[in-house]
């Protein structure tokens, strides 16, 4: 499970690190370009029950902790897709591109 910390004081945002690793491309491309943008999701058990959002600013700090030493393959069409509905509607809701646990349980958020 990686990890998004974002402006240096908030907890970090739990996330499987293949979703992370489309994440980081998404907000990546949108930074370079100088462009701002609301990202939301529901956190993991144990935090708060309540859907949060953060406006993404180049001039936050932004950090992203893979679980894994090793890069991992992002798909082409899980990055357009991402894309498309960020540049629709102006907000990243991550939940809805969090890959499904690998064996059994519910779908983990981030």
């Amino acid at each position: 499970m990686g990890r998004l910390r974002y402006d240096g004081t908030s907890e970090p945002i739990l996330i499987d690190d293949e979703t992370l690793a489309h994440l980081k491309v998404i907000v990546g491309t949108k930074l370079r370009r100088q462009e701002s943008f609301m990202m939301t999701w529901h956190p993991r058990e144990g935090g708060d029950t309540g859907r949060l959002t953060v406006w993404i600013h180049p001039a936050i700090p932004l950090q992203f902790l893979f679980t894994s030493a090793e890069s991992l393959p992002v798909e082409k069409h899980r990055i357009e897709d991402m894309m498309r509905s960020l540049n629709a509607t102006g907000e990243l809701v991550i939940d809805d591109y969090v890959e499904p646990p690998a064996a059994g349980g519910d779908k983990p958020r981030a």
